[in-house]
């Protein structure tokens, strides 16, 4: 599952692409040393560049993309960053600029049909599992809305692990914990199988034993073990997909500019507790409590409290911090954009219903 610089080299210098348009984010293309393989190793003749400048996806950097993509006519698309990067690569392939593109998006009716190019990634964090999954998000007006169809999914995807280790903290800190995130919904997400909980686990186990290794010392082998427990995590929520600390995170991140996965963090564990205080009330198809158990057996615990106590360490140790007056965030002043901004798909897989009332009362809680 893992790659080497080599088999990227190799895959890139395939005669067959004769023009590779190559979208990524300036910063993590420098820094994680994508730039130097392809100053060594790559022809650049056959290139077109593109740098992301937003710093979630948005529907007007969409649309220049999308422009630039039809004008160069690329064989092959090739993403190199983190979720955001990976997300514009997966929806401009398959969309096109028209002047009705909002309004299908908003209405989740955006025919997605051919694409037009081979698409390849190259994840630079470990944490999103955009390389496998089959939706991407976008914003429009602030608001998350989602695409979700298998034309998503990339034909080729590279984990190469000494992409990953230069990445700030903050950048491993929060990818690290939406991948943990991502096994731990998706194992109690109503849409749940049989697959995506094979996969969550060893995504769980994986995470447990590595990641706060890699932020504190990363190397080769930590980068590699959070690179396989990210795509693993990609896997389990492609099936499952996400749920309410997911679906309330989207407009922490547009109205106070939290990364994703620190976004995700803030009310974690307060969904969670929510969830095991109305096993009463599950829609799910399967024993809910048994799904709690499962994840208790797998942080060595015997309750949701404890749970919850070993979910807060490890934020402790990433360093993200939960304190709304810390990260200057008022529930209350921006109560009706928050409520607004949330993603009504993902908040349908929770395995209990969840009004405004509930979610406000959540994300009240300190």
């Amino acid at each position: 599952m893992i790659n080497s610089i080599d088999d990227v080299t190799k895959f890139l210098n395939d005669k067959s692409f004769k023009k590779i348009f190559l979208l990524c984010g300036k910063n993590s293309f420098v820094n994680s040393g994508a730039e130097n393989l392809f100053n060594r190793n790559i022809d650049k003749n056959n290139i077109k560049l593109f740098f992301k400048i937003s710093k979630i996806p948005n529907l007007d950097e969409l649309i220049e993309i999308i422009k630039e993509i039809k004008i160069f006519k690329p064989d092959l698309i090739l993403a190199i960053g983190g979720g955001a990067i990976i997300d514009y690569a997966k929806i401009a392939n398959l969309v096109d600029d028209r002047p009705d593109i909002a309004n299908l998006i908003i209405n989740y009716s955006y025919p997605l049909k051919n694409k037009n190019a081979k698409l390849a990634v190259i994840p630079t964090t470990a944490g999103s599992g955009a390389e496998v999954t089959s939706n991407a998000v976008i914003y429009v007006d602030d608001i998350k809305y989602s695409f979700e169809s298998e034309l998503l999914i990339p034909d080729y995807f590279f984990l190469v692990p000494e992409f990953l280790i230069s990445a700030p903290y903050n950048i491993k800190a929060s990818s690290g914990f939406d991948a943990l995130a991502q096994a731990l919904e998706s194992l109690v997400s109503k849409k749940s199988n049989s697959e995506s909980i094979d996969y969550a686990l060893k995504s769980i186990k994986i995470s447990l034993d590595s990641f706060v290794s890699f932020l504190n010392n990363p190397n080769l082998k930590n980068a590699s073990e959070m690179s396989i427990a990210s795509n693993l995590a990609g896997k389990a929520i492609s099936i499952s997909k996400t749920t309410a600390p997911h679906a309330t995170s989207y407009p922490f991140t547009s109205l106070f500019n939290i990364s994703h996965g620190h976004a995700v963090s803030l009310f974690f564990e307060n969904f969670f507790k929510f969830n095991y205080d109305n096993l009463d009330k599950s829609e799910t198809s399967f024993d809910l409590r048994k799904r709690f158990e499962l994840i208790f057996n797998l942080f060595d615990v015997k309750n949701i409290n404890d749970f919850n106590s070993k979910i807060s360490l490890i934020k402790k140790k990433a360093q993200l911090e939960d304190n709304l007056e810390v990260l200057d965030i008022n529930i209350n002043q921006s109560s009706k954009e928050i409520i607004k901004g949330i993603n009504l798909l993902r908040l349908g897989n929770n395995p209990v219903k969840l009004t405004d009332k509930d979610i406000l009362k959540i994300i009240s809680k300190y």
